[in-house]
C-alpha cells in the first residue's frame, strides 16, 4: 500500500479523474493525447493510474509502464529512457516483430562524439537548449520506434512518480512529451507538483495536452474510505475526529489511512452495535510514527536526520501543554541553556517549511495536529520542562509572580508544564493571578489554572477553600461538569483534614457549596458521588455533608449508577436494598376516575408555576427531594411539594417531571426543578442522553443509536471522568430488538449491571427475552423485575413493563395473564397517578375489553406527547380491536411508521397477520425517496442507453458482480422491478418528478456532456 491506499480496490472519490485517465489511455491512433496527473504525497496517484489501466485493459487497450527510476547500469538520460521503453515494448508481440521500429534500433543508435565527451550534461534543462546532438538523435529514433510499434499493435504508455526520476531522465522524458511525441501513442504521467523553472520534471506540465490536479477528497469520500479500510460502518464522530486531526491534509487518502493504522495499533477503536467508534481522546489522534512514512507525507525533502527529528519532537511536546509565541523565545537570555536555542532554531525551520503556522500575534501551532501528536511520540533528548521554566522566569524575575500572572494569564500553562522545576510558592502566585484574570475572558483556561494551583496547595492551606469555591463557581456557571468533577480529590482531602475539627461558619458553607457542585457534576456524568466501591464504605467526610446523600439518592432514582433507590420517610431519599418487600397492592382502579375522552390529569393541589424554593444554580434539599419523589408514588410527591413554596410548580411541571423520571432523563428533571436557574447540562453524559431520548421519541432511531454509541465510547475514553449511561444502553437494546437485531440488543443489555433495577432496563430486557423465543421466561422475569423496582420504591416507568406484559399475553392468547397485568396496572396507577400510568391503564383496558374509543383517546395523548413508537403500538391496538371504521387507515399508518423506524421482521409479520385476520390489504410501501447520488444517476443513465452490465463495469472500472449488486439496490430504492421499468421511469421524467434526481447531479463533471454519462434531454410529455 502506498500513495493513497491499496491499488487492488476501486479508488474512492475519483470518478471523474478515473474517467479522464482511462479515456486518455484509450485514445490510441490519430486522437492520441497526453496527460499529467499532479497531486501531493498520499493523494492516490498510483492507485488512480492502476485502476485506470485496468479499466482501459478491459476495453482492449494495452498499457505499458515505463520504469526508468533506477538506472540499472545505464547512465541516466535518454539512454535510460530508451532502456525502459525497450523493456516495455518487449512485452508487445506484433505481427512483424520489432523490425525497423523495434526497440533495438533505439538502443543501438550510436552516440556522436559530443555526447561521448560530455555525457548527459547537455540535456534539455541543463543549458536551457535542446542539449547534445546525441540525446536528440536518440530521442528522435525513440519516438519513431514507438510510433512504428503502435501502428502494429496499439498501446499506451504510463510513468509514475516522475518527481523521483533522475534529472537527466526527467529532462529526456520532457523532450519526448514535447518534441518527439510518438504519433498514435497516448501517454500518461503522474507526480507531485513542482515549481516552474526548477528544471527536470518541471517541463512536463507545459508539454502535455492536459494537466489533471488531484484535489483533496470530500468528507463523504473520506468516510467511504474509512468504512472500506475498517470493513464496517463507522460512527460519524470518528470521521469528524479524523478530519479535525488532519487539518489541511484531511482529504489526503494516505494520511487518513495512516491515522486509522495508528488507531488500530493502539486499540483505540471499538465496535458497538455494528458500528466502529473512537474510544481515545480526539486530541490524541496521530499519524503512524514510521519515520519513512512521516517523511513522505509531511516533511519536505524526505525523512529528516535524527537531530532534526528530536528537535521537532521537542517543539511538538512544548506546544502540547502551553501556548508558545515567538517573543517568548526571543525574550530568553542570550547564552542560556543550549536546549532553548536548539528549540528556537527548530521552530524557525519548521515554520519555514510550512509545518508550523504562526499567526499575527506570533502564536505557533502545527498545521496538522496528527503530525504533532506523532512527533510527540518520538524520542527526544531535549528537556521541555526546562524551557517552560525559562519562559516563566523570564517574566517573573522582571515583573514579580503576581504581576506576571495577571498581565500574562497564558503563563499559567507554562507553570503547569514546568512542574517541579518551579517552587510551589512562585507557581501558586502565578497560577491564581492568571486564573482570576482569565475568569471572564477565557474561563476554560482559568479552570485549568485553578486545578493546577490546587495540585500544589496543601489541604490545610488557608487559601485552599477559597480556591475550591472560585473554581467550583466558574465550572458551574459554564456547565463545565468535567472540570467540577476534577475537584473531587482536593475537596475530599480538605474535608478529611477538617474531619476532627468540625468546620463551622463560612468554611462549612464553602465546603457544602463545593460538595454540591461536585456531586451535581458527578450526576451529570452519570456517576454516583456517594457510592461505595468494592464493598468499602464511602468517604467518611461526606457523611457529615447531607447534600452528598441527597444527590446520591437522585442518581439512584434516575439510574445513573449501579445503586438502588428507596424513598425516605419525609426527609428525602436514600439508597436501600433491592430486596425490600413490595408495598401492599392498592385497591382496584374501579373507584379511581380516569377520563377516557380527554385523559385530563388528576388534580394536584398546587397553583401554577412560580418561583422555586431555592436560590442560585444548585438545587435546594427540598428541590432534590422533589426530583427524587417524582420516581415514586403520588403521596411522596405531594409530601415533597409541601416543603416548597405554594407557587413553585404547576400541573404541567409535575407531569413533565414524572415523564423525565420514567425515562431516566436527569437533565430534563433538573431543568424542570430549577427552571431559569439551571445552568444547563453542558456536554455531559446527561446532555447526550437527553438528546438521544429526544431522537428516540421523535422516531429518529438511527440518530438515537448514534448518540448511544457516542455515550458508550465516551465512557471508555481515557481521562474523561464520564460514567456509562445504563438508560442509554437499555434504550439502544430496545431499538435493536424492535428492529430484529437481537444479537446487538443482547450485547447492549449485557453491559448493564444486574444490580440496576430501573424499569427502563426491565422493559428492554422483557422485549429481548420475548422475541428471543423465551415467552414464558420473559413474562416471569418481568414480574420479578417489577417486584424489585416496586420494592425499591421506583414506580415511574413500571407501567411500560406491565403494558408490554399485557401485549405479549395478547399475542400469546393468554387472557388470564392479560387480566392480571391489567389489575397490576390499575393498582400502580392508584399509587402513582402519572400521565404515563393513565395512558397505560386506558390502553390496557381497551385491549382487554375491546374498546376502540379508549385506544383512540390514548393515541391522541401519545401524539401530543411526541412518542412515535408508542403511537405505533396504539395503532396496532386499534387494528387488533377491529371496531373502528378507519381500520385500513390505521393499518396503513402503522405500516408506514414501522418502515420509517426500521421495525424488524417480527412486527412486520404481526402486521400481516392482523391484515389477514381482518380481511384488510396491507399497503405496499416503496422506500423513502431520498435523492439519488451522482453514481446512481450515472448508472440509471447508462441503463437507459442500453448498456450491458459488462459495458457498465468497464466504464465504472468495477466488476460485473458489483454492477449487479448496485442495480439491485437501485431497483429497490426507486421501486422498479426491471431494467426496462428503470429506463422508462428515467426517460419519461417520473424519477425527477418524485424528487429522486437532484438538480445538476452531473454538473461540473469534466469531459462529460448530457449524452455521455448523464441524463438524456427531457422530452416534454403530453399535457406539459
Amino acid at each position: 500500500m502506498r500513495d493513497g491506499g491499496p491499488v487492488g480496490g476501486p479508488v474512492i472519490g475519483r470518478d471523474s479523474e478515473l474517467r479522464e485517465v482511462a479515456r486518455t489511455l484509450r485514445s490510441t491512433g490519430a486522437g492520441a493525447r497526453t496527460l499529467l496527473v499532479v497531486g501531493a504525497a498520499g493523494t492516490g496517484k498510483t492507485a488512480l493510474l492502476e485502476q485506470a489501466r485496468r479499466a482501459a485493459a478491459e476495453e482492449g487497450t494495452r498499457v505499458l509502464r515505463l520504469r526508468c527510476h533506477d538506472d540499472g547500469g545505464t547512465p541516466p538520460g535518454a539512454a535510460a529512457l530508451a532502456e525502459s521503453v525497450h523493456s516495455a515494448l518487449g512485452t508487445v508481440h506484433g505481427r512483424r516483430g520489432t523490425a525497423r521500429g523495434g526497440p533495438g534500433t533505439a538502443r543501438r543508435t550510436p552516440l556522436p562524439p559530443q555526447r561521448q565527451r560530455h555525457g548527459s550534461r547537455g540535456s534539455y534543462g541543463s543549458h536551457g537548449s535542446y542539449g547534445s546532438q546525441g540525446e536528440l538523435s536518440l530521442l528522435s529514433v525513440l519516438g519513431e520506434a514507438l510510433a512504428e510499434a503502435a501502428r502494429d499493435t496499439p498501446f499506451a504508455l504510463m510513468v509514475d512518480d516522475v518527481e523521483r526520476l533522475p534529472a537527466p531522465t526527467a529532462s529526456a522524458l520532457g523532450l519526448l512529451f514535447r518534441v518527439f511525441r510518438p504519433a498514435g501513442v497516448p501517454m500518461v504521467a503522474a507526480g507531485r507538483p513542482v515549481r516552474p523553472g526548477t528544471g527536470d520534471s518541471s517541463q512536463l506540465p507545459s508539454a502535455v495536452h492536459r494537466l489533471l490536479p488531484l484535489q483533496p477528497l470530500h468528507p463523504a469520500d473520506v468516510e467511504a474510505l474509512v468504512v472500506r479500510r475498517l470493513g464496517r460502518p463507522v460512527e460519524p464522530a470518528l470521521v469528524t475526529a479524523v478530519l479535525g486531526a488532519l487539518g489541511p491534509m484531511a482529504g489526503v487518502p494516505e494520511a487518513v489511512l495512516s491515522v486509522l493504522d495508528s488507531l488500530d495499533e493502539h486499540g483505540a477503536l471499538l465496535e458497538l452495535g455494528g458500528h466502529v467508534c473512537l474510544t481515545g481522546p480526539e486530541q490524541a489522534l496521530r499519524l503512524t510514527t514510521d519515520v519513512t512514512r512521516l517523511g513522505r507525507l509531511c516533511l519536505p525533502g524526505g525523512p529528516p536526520d535524527r537531530a532534526a527529528l528530536a528537535a521537532a519532537a521537542a517543539v511538538a511536546r512544548t506546544l502540547e501543554h502551553a501556548e508558545i509565541r515567538l517573543d517568548d523565545l526571543h525574550r530568553l537570555k542570550p547564552g542560556g541553556p543550549r536546549r532553548a536555542g536548539l528549540v528556537d532554531r527548530a521552530v524557525t525551520s519548521l515554520a519555514g517549511d510550512g509545518i508550523l503556522t504562526v499567526d499575527g500575534d506570533g502564536r505557533a501551532s502545527f498545521a496538522v495536529p496528527a503530525l504533532a501528536a506523532a512527533l510527540r511520540a518520538l524520542p527526544t533528548h531535549h528537556d521541555v520542562s526546562a524551557l517552560h521554566a525559562l519562559i516563566v522566569r523570564s517574566l517573573t524575575d522582571r515583573l514579580g509572580a503576581r504581576a506576571a500572572g495577571g498581565g500574562h494569564p497564558r503563563l499559567a500553562e507554562h507553570v503547569t508544564a514546568a512542574g517541579s522545576l518551579l517552587d510551589d510558592a512562585l507557581a501558586v502566585d502565578v497560577l491564581l493571578a492568571a486564573a482570576r484574570t482569565d475568569a471572564r475572558s477565557d474561563w476554560s483556561r482559568s479552570v485549568r489554572a485553578y486545578a493546577s494551583a490546587l495540585r500544589r496547595l496543601a489541604p490545610h492551606d488557608p487559601r485552599t477553600p477559597h480556591v475550591l469555591r472560585e473554581s467550583a463557581e466558574l465550572s458551574l456557571r459554564h456547565s463545565d461538569h468535567a472540570g467540577a468533577l476534577a475537584l473531587g480529590g482536593p475537596l475530599l482531602a480538605r474535608l478529611d483534614v477538617r474531619l476532627d475539627a468540625a468546620p463551622a461558619g463560612e468554611d462549612r458553607d464553602r465546603s457544602a457549596y463545593v460538595t454540591g457542585v461536585w456531586a451535581l457534576a458527578a450526576l451529570h456524568e452519570h456517576r454516583l458521588p456517594y457510592e461505595p466501591v468494592g464493598g468499602a464504605p464511602g468517604p467518611r467526610a461526606l457523611e457529615r455533608l447531607p447534600v452528598a446523600v441527597g444527590f446520591a439518592a437522585l442518581g439512584a432514582a434516575y439510574g445513573t449508577g449501579a445503586g438502588t433507590f428507596r424513598p425516605g420517610n419525609g426527609n428525602g431519599a436514600g439508597t436501600g436494598p433491592a430486596s425490600a418487600p413490595a408495598p401492599a397492592p392498592a385497591p382496584a382502579l374501579a373507584s379511581v376516575p380516569v377520563p377516557v375522552a380527554t385523559l385530563a390529569p388528576a388534580p394536584v393541589p398546587v397553583p401554577a408555576l412560580g418561583s422555586a424554593g431555592g436560590s442560585g444554580p444548585l438545587p435546594s434539599p427540598a428541590e432534590l427531594r422533589l426530583a427524587v419523589a417524582a420516581a415514586g408514588d403520588r403521596a411522596g410527591l405531594l409530601d415533597a411539594l409541601r416543603a416548597l413554596p405554594p407557587d413553585a410548580y404547576g400541573v404541567r411541571d409535575l407531569d413533565r417531571l414524572r415523564n423525565a423520571a420514567a425515562h431516566a432523563d436527569l437533565a430534563d428533571a433538573l431543568a424542570t426543578v430549577l427552571g431559569d436557574r439551571y445552568t444547563g447540562p453542558g456536554d455531559s453524559t446527561a446532555a447526550r442522553y437527553h438528546a438521544m431520548l429526544g431522537s428516540y421519541l421523535a422516531g429518529d432511531w438511527d440518530g438515537a443509536l448514534a448518540s448511544a454509541r457516542r455515550i458508550e465510547a465516551r465512557s471508555r475514553t481515557r481521562g474523561t471522568g464520564a460514567g456509562p449511561s445504563q438508560a442509554a444502553r437499555a434504550l439502544a437494546a430496545e431499538i435493536h430488538c424492535a428492529r430484529g437485531k437481537l444479537g446487538h440488543a443482547r450485547a447492549w443489555l449485557d453491559l448493564v449491571p444486574g444490580t440496576v433495577a430501573h424499569p427502563l432496563v426491565a422493559w428492554a430486557r422483557l422485549g429481548l427475552r420475548y422475541w428471543s423465543g423465551q415467552g414464558v421466561q420473559a413474562l416471569e422475569g418481568a414480574r420479578e423485575d417489577v417486584r424489585r423496582a416496586r420494592g425499591s420504591g421506583l414506580l415511574a416507568g413500571v407501567e411500560r413493563v406491565l403494558l408490554r406484559c399485557l401485549t405479549y399475553a395478547l399475542l400469546e392468547d393468554m387472557p388470564r395473564l392479560m387480566r392480571e397485568a391489567l389489575d397490576e396496572l390499575e393498582s400502580l396507577h392508584a399509587e402513582a397517578d402519572s400521565p404515563m400510568t393513565r395512558e397505560a391503564v386506558v390502553l390496557g383496558r381497551a385491549l382487554v375489553h375491546g374498546d376502540a374509543d379508549r385506544a383512540l383517546a390514548v393515541l391522541g395523548s401519545v401524539r401530543e406527547r411526541g412518542d412515535v413508537y408508542m403511537g405505533l403500538l396504539c395503532l396496532l391496538s386499534l387494528v387488533e380491536i377491529g371496531e373502528d371504521e378507519d381500520e385500513d387507515r390505521h393499518l396503513a399508518e402503522a405500516s408506514r411508521i414501522a418502515q420509517e423506524l426500521g421495525i424488524g421482521r417480527a412486527t412486520r409479520t404481526t402486521l400481516g397477520h392482523m391484515a389477514r385476520r381482518r380481511s384488510l390489504v396491507l399497503p405496499r410501501l416503496r422506500p423513502a425517496g431520498e435523492p439519488l447520488s451522482e453514481e446512481d444517476v450515472r448508472l440509471t443513465a447508462m441503463v437507459s442507453d442500453g448498456a450491458t452490465n459488462r459495458q457498465i463495469a468497464a466504464r465504472l472500472a468495477s466488476s460485473e458482480k458489483t454492477v449487479e449488486r448496485r442495480l439491485t439496490r437501485l431497483f429497490q430504492r426507486v421501486g422498479c422491478r426491471s431494467r426496462a421499468e428503470l429506463a422508462a421511469a428515467w426517460l419519461d421524467g417520473s424519477l425527477a418528478d418524485r424528487g429522486l434526481v437532484p438538480a445538476g447531479a452531473l454538473a461540473g463533471v469534466p469531459g462529460t456532456d448530457a449524452r455521455a454519462y448523464g441524463a438524456p434531454e427531457r422530452r416534454p410529455s403530453a399535457g406539459r
